[in-house]
């Protein structure tokens, strides 16, 4: 009777850790990319009543006879399974589409691998499927359910006019520079209007460019159409700036010829040098093509210009799918000051849970494959969403039926055993 009783505590035990892991599962339905865990169970080793026999040449073969001495855990596996994306109305949020995990560090730079099981853990790097963020007082960009500081890289010079950053770079803490200013010197600039075929040529007719330089102050450039008294069809235009001292300087000039319907016939692209102390030599192209020659009033002007005096940072968002991170400021223009990092394991699976919604690499996880999102299947981000807890309700509330009833099972074989251990005593009286 002993047998039978022992292995019912073995089923007592062993359910009851399920219903531990189902009620895990349900308490974190609404928790940032929780991933729910699954429990299979094992059987004992079973005693052997006696053994089994080979067929002979009289009598047939017979089975071993075994009894089972109980169950066990078999293992708690986590279903890394895709959650649904859940609108936050937040473009700082982002949720990962695809096998990937984002990075997060308590330092400023990543110093290595956390890894559980370790004669040390000594890293700073964990890993995550929740992608709440925010921005903190000192800029950096952090979950917000932690505090953890998000892990990615800072694009240089030659990231700019690539387009893809170093991913062999340290990772870092990504920063958003608070309190920055950013301006756009002037490149382009587009003159229309008309220029009066009648004009005295002794009478230059002037229009006023205003543009940028690089540090986003404003400059004023005077262009002086001159009518070429000889050929109708043909005027003369000059572009002087006043200069940091007070000097005019002359720094373009050239020809600008009309067809007869009065539509520029060549030097419709002018260029323009422009050099001022302190920022950085430009060039303006100045595009005359609009202009018109005809038997009215002088009327040209410059319609636009692509220069932009500073503006300050206003804020900032992920680009969906490459997790790129752009700085927006109040004059219009955006930058590009970070890249989010991601990783993938061979074994997610294999990871360590370390709560707070984050995971450590773990011995069987296997390494890190780190990059950025949508390059070496590591999956896309989608800005303004997070993914929501894989768990299944339904399937949970059946499981919970299922551990209930097989409690109570097991629960009902100690009551029985013990009835029959009672018949057992009672033989003596």
């Amino acid at each position: 009777m002993l047998r039978s009783m022992f292995t019912a505590i073995s089923a007592l035990t062993t359910h009851q850790a399920w219903m531990d892991n189902l009620s895990n599962n349900l308490a974190n339905v609404n928790t940032p990319g929780y991933k729910a865990s699954q429990v299979s169970f094992q059987d004992q080793v079973s005693q052997l009543m006696r053994s089994g026999a080979a067929p002979s040449g009289t009598l047939g073969g017979v089975d071993p006879e075994q009894i089972g001495l109980g169950m066990r855990m078999g293992s708690i596996n986590v279903n890394f399974s895709q959650g649904a994306l859940q609108s936050t109305g937040r473009s700082s949020d982002l949720a990962i589409q695809g096998d990937g995990f984002l990075m997060y560090s308590t330092t400023l730079k990543d110093t290595g691998t956390a890894t559980a099981g370790s004669a040390a853990v000594t890293g700073t790097r964990y890993y995550s499927r929740d992608g709440s963020i925010d921005m903190d007082a000192d800029g950096f960009l952090v979950n917000t359910n932690n505090g953890m500081r998000l892990l990615g890289w800072t694009p240089t010079l030659t990231s700019a006019s690539t387009g893809y950053v170093d991913t062999g770079q340290q990772l870092t803490a990504i920063q958003i520079p608070i309190n920055s200013t950013l301006a756009r010197y002037t490149q382009n600039a587009t003159v229309g209007g008309n220029l009066n075929s009648t004009q005295d040529p002794t009478q230059p007719f002037t229009v006023t460019m205003g543009i940028y330089d690089s540090l986003g102050q404003s400059h004023n450039i005077q262009i002086a159409f001159s009518h070429d008294a000889a050929n109708t069809n043909n005027w003369h235009w000059t572009a002087t700036y006043i200069d940091s001292n007070g000097n005019p300087v002359t720094t373009a000039s050239t020809a600008l010829t009309f067809n007869p319907d009065g539509t520029v016939a060549t030097g419709g692209i002018g260029n323009i040098p422009f050099a001022w102390p302190a920022t950085s030599p430009q060039t303006i192209a100045v595009n005359f093509g609009g202009l018109t020659q005809l038997s009215t009033d002088n009327s040209a002007y410059m319609s636009t210009q692509d220069g932009l005096a500073a503006g300050s940072l206003t804020g900032f968002h992920f680009e969906s799918d490459s997790g790129r991170v752009i700085a927006l400021y109040s004059n219009g223009l955006q930058k590009w000051i970070g890249q989010v990092g991601m990783a993938t394991f061979s074994n997610p699976p294999g990871l360590v849970k370390a709560g707070q919604n984050l995971y450590l690499a773990g011995l069987n996880s296997g390494a890190p494959s780190i990059g950025t999102p949508d390059t070496g299947g590591r999956g896309v981000v989608e800005s303004g969403y997070v993914e929501a807890s894989n768990v299944d309700l339904s399937q949970e509330m059946s499981n919970m039926i299922l551990a209930q009833r097989g409690f109570q099972a097991s629960a009902r074989i100690i009551t029985t055993s013990d009835q029959m251990l009672q018949e057992l005593v009672n033989l003596k009286q």
